[in-house]
């Protein structure tokens, strides 16, 4: 198969933010995070524990396989490093932390947004990623207005803390430079290097920067034939 668009790369990339998690809870926020654990689960990762968002265990194409009510997922999983979450980000800083709180001071925002919601709790407990679907100035800024997910700076010492990495429409992203310095580890066919640093606010280390893995011709079919037919991920990532 040819002519690989750039939301596959993106469910690639975010595909392969599970391999090697095996048997742990996976909740993917968002479209394309959520085809590319599922297409982790069909694939490399088959021992992938995926949810409905509720309280049941699923398979990739919905099937129940299990039960975890919340109050499982708080007091078994989630305090453990027993799970691997991927949110969204209105803003991320140089340190890893994320804001989906609110634009502007926090005391009298210029913007709300969601709060902080399960920030804190995900990011101290056990690894997290980002989804970032417009790579911009706007969304990876020096410093976050309100820290929502908390990043190296503020959590050295905790056991389960892990910012792991961010994928973006543009490349991946990760805080594993010295001193946990943000790195371009790689970019999208069709991105240079210079479009992704010119759309982060802060400095990225390129020296190691490669190009998204592509597809294999499995992982397409998949892509396009099981997991989204009706192409959706195109309209979260345009080409």
């Amino acid at each position: 198969m040819t002519d690989v668009t750039r939301a596959e790369y993106a469910v690639i990339a975010c595909a392969e933010l599970f391999r090697g998690d095996g048997e742990i809870v996976v909740s993917p926020m968002g479209f394309v995070p959520a085809l590319g654990a599922e297409l982790a689960r069909l694939t490399f990762e088959p021992d992938l524990l995926l949810t409905d968002g509720e309280a049941s265990l699923v398979t990739a194409d919905g099937v129940v396989e299990g039960w975890q009510p919340f109050r499982k997922v708080l007091d078994t999983v989630v305090p453990h490093g027993k799970r691997h979450v991927v949110m969204g980000a209105n803003q991320i800083d140089r340190e890893g932390n994320q804001n989906i709180s609110a634009i502007g001071s926090h005391a009298k925002p210029a913007k709300q947004l969601l709060g902080v919601r399960g920030g804190p709790g995900n990011t101290v407990n056990h690894r997290t990623s980002y989804w970032v679907p417009r790579h911009s100035r706007r969304v990876f800024v020096d410093r976050v207005d309100v820290v929502s997910g908390v990043g190296y700076a503020r959590a050295a010492s905790l056991p389960y803390h892990d910012v792991y990495r961010v994928v973006t429409n543009l490349g991946l992203l990760d805080f594993g430079g010295a001193d946990h310095a943000p790195r371009l580890l790689s970019v999208h066919p069709g991105v240079s290097v210079e479009d992704a640093t010119a759309a982060t606010s802060f400095p990225l280390d390129t020296s190691g920067t490669g190009q998204t893995r592509a597809p294999g011709d499995d992982e397409l079919r998949l892509i396009r034939e099981v997991l989204d037919p009706k192409f959706l991920r195109d309209k979260e990532v345009p080409s």
